[in-house]
Protein backbone atom coordinates (compact mmCIF):
# COMPACT_ATOMS: atom_id res chain seq x y z
CA UNK A 1 0.00 0.00 0.00
CA UNK A 2 2.81 2.40 0.86
CA UNK A 3 5.52 2.25 -1.78
CA UNK A 4 8.72 4.24 -1.59
CA UNK A 5 10.82 5.11 -4.64
CA UNK A 6 14.34 4.87 -3.28
CA UNK A 7 15.82 6.43 -6.42
CA UNK A 8 13.59 9.50 -6.31
CA UNK A 9 14.96 12.89 -5.33
CA UNK A 10 11.72 13.54 -3.43
CA UNK A 11 12.28 13.10 0.31
CA UNK A 12 10.86 9.86 1.72
CA UNK A 13 8.52 11.63 4.12
CA UNK A 14 7.09 13.70 1.21
CA UNK A 15 6.54 10.53 -0.83
CA UNK A 16 4.71 9.02 2.12
CA UNK A 17 2.60 12.17 2.61
CA UNK A 18 1.60 12.23 -1.07
CA UNK A 19 0.79 8.51 -1.11
CA UNK A 20 -1.42 8.73 1.98
CA UNK A 21 -3.20 11.81 0.58
CA UNK A 22 -3.82 9.90 -2.64
CA UNK A 23 -5.26 6.93 -0.72
CA UNK A 24 -7.51 9.25 1.30
CA UNK A 25 -8.76 11.17 -1.74
CA UNK A 26 -9.44 7.93 -3.64
CA UNK A 27 -11.25 6.71 -0.50
CA UNK A 28 -9.04 3.64 -0.17
CA UNK A 29 -8.48 4.91 3.36
CA UNK A 30 -11.90 5.75 4.82
CA UNK A 31 -12.87 8.45 7.32
CA UNK A 32 -11.89 7.57 10.90
CA UNK A 33 -9.89 4.53 9.73
CA UNK A 34 -6.76 3.93 11.78
CA UNK A 35 -3.44 4.31 10.02
CA UNK A 36 -0.59 1.88 10.71
CA UNK A 37 1.39 2.77 13.81
CA UNK A 38 4.65 4.62 13.37
CA UNK A 39 6.57 1.59 14.62
CA UNK A 40 4.81 -0.98 12.39
CA UNK A 41 5.05 1.19 9.25
CA UNK A 42 8.70 1.87 10.05
CA UNK A 43 9.39 -1.87 10.19
CA UNK A 44 7.34 -2.58 7.06
CA UNK A 45 9.13 0.06 4.98
CA UNK A 46 12.48 -0.31 6.78
CA UNK A 47 12.80 3.42 7.36
CA UNK A 48 13.45 5.51 10.45
CA UNK A 49 10.38 5.98 12.70
CA UNK A 50 11.15 9.73 12.80
CA UNK A 51 10.50 9.85 9.04
CA UNK A 52 7.07 8.26 9.51
CA UNK A 53 6.33 10.62 12.39
CA UNK A 54 7.31 13.63 10.29
CA UNK A 55 4.95 12.49 7.50
CA UNK A 56 2.10 11.97 9.98
CA UNK A 57 2.70 15.40 11.52
CA UNK A 58 2.57 17.01 8.07
CA UNK A 59 -0.68 15.19 7.25
CA UNK A 60 -2.19 16.27 10.57
CA UNK A 61 -1.11 19.87 9.99
CA UNK A 62 -2.82 19.78 6.58
CA UNK A 63 -6.00 18.30 8.08
CA UNK A 64 -5.88 14.88 6.42
CA UNK A 65 -5.45 12.91 9.64
CA UNK A 66 -5.91 13.39 13.36
CA UNK A 67 -4.23 11.70 16.30
CA UNK A 68 -5.56 10.40 19.56
CA UNK A 69 -2.82 10.08 22.20
CA UNK A 70 -2.32 6.45 23.13
CA UNK A 71 -4.60 5.24 20.32
CA UNK A 72 -2.88 6.27 17.08
CA UNK A 73 -3.52 8.23 13.92
CA UNK A 74 -6.80 8.22 12.02
CA UNK A 75 -8.11 9.52 8.69
CA UNK A 76 -9.90 12.82 9.26
CA UNK A 77 -13.33 13.43 7.73
CA UNK A 78 -12.77 15.22 4.43
CA UNK A 79 -13.63 18.80 5.20
CA UNK A 80 -15.44 20.72 2.54
CA UNK A 81 -12.94 23.58 2.90
CA UNK A 82 -9.96 21.32 2.21
CA UNK A 83 -11.80 19.72 -0.68
CA UNK A 84 -12.76 23.11 -2.15
CA UNK A 85 -9.20 24.43 -1.83
CA UNK A 86 -7.79 21.29 -3.42
CA UNK A 87 -10.37 21.48 -6.21
CA UNK A 88 -9.47 25.11 -7.00
CA UNK A 89 -5.76 24.27 -7.06
CA UNK A 90 -6.34 21.31 -9.41
CA UNK A 91 -8.58 23.35 -11.72
CA UNK A 92 -5.95 26.09 -11.91
CA UNK A 93 -3.20 23.59 -12.72
CA UNK A 94 -5.44 21.83 -15.24
CA UNK A 95 -6.22 25.11 -16.98
CA UNK A 96 -2.50 25.86 -17.40
CA UNK A 97 -1.87 22.39 -18.80
CA UNK A 98 -4.78 22.69 -21.26
CA UNK A 99 -3.43 26.06 -22.47
CA UNK A 100 -0.02 24.44 -23.04
CA UNK A 101 -1.62 21.45 -24.79
CA UNK A 102 -3.53 23.70 -27.20
CA UNK A 103 -0.39 25.77 -27.75
CA UNK A 104 1.62 22.73 -28.87
CA UNK A 105 -1.21 21.46 -31.07
CA UNK A 106 -3.04 18.84 -29.03
CA UNK A 107 -6.69 18.85 -30.08
CA UNK A 108 -9.74 19.14 -27.85
CA UNK A 109 -10.80 15.64 -28.94
CA UNK A 110 -7.43 14.19 -27.91
CA UNK A 111 -7.69 15.84 -24.49
CA UNK A 112 -11.23 14.54 -23.99
CA UNK A 113 -10.12 11.04 -24.99
CA UNK A 114 -7.25 11.24 -22.48
CA UNK A 115 -9.60 12.35 -19.70
CA UNK A 116 -11.95 9.45 -20.49
CA UNK A 117 -9.01 7.00 -20.37
CA UNK A 118 -7.97 8.34 -16.97
CA UNK A 119 -11.54 8.04 -15.71
CA UNK A 120 -11.64 4.38 -16.81
CA UNK A 121 -8.37 3.69 -15.01
CA UNK A 122 -9.71 5.25 -11.81
CA UNK A 123 -12.83 3.12 -12.01
CA UNK A 124 -10.69 0.03 -12.23
CA UNK A 125 -10.50 -0.93 -15.86
CA UNK A 126 -12.55 -1.05 -19.01
CA UNK A 127 -16.20 -0.09 -18.46
CA UNK A 128 -17.27 -0.09 -22.12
Amino acid sequence: MFEIDWKSRVPIYKQLVERIKELILKEVLKENEQLPSVRSLSKELTINPNTIQKAYQELEREGYIYSIPGKGNFVAPVKSKIKAEKEEKIKSQFKKIVFEAFFIGISKDELIKLIEEIEKELKGGDNS
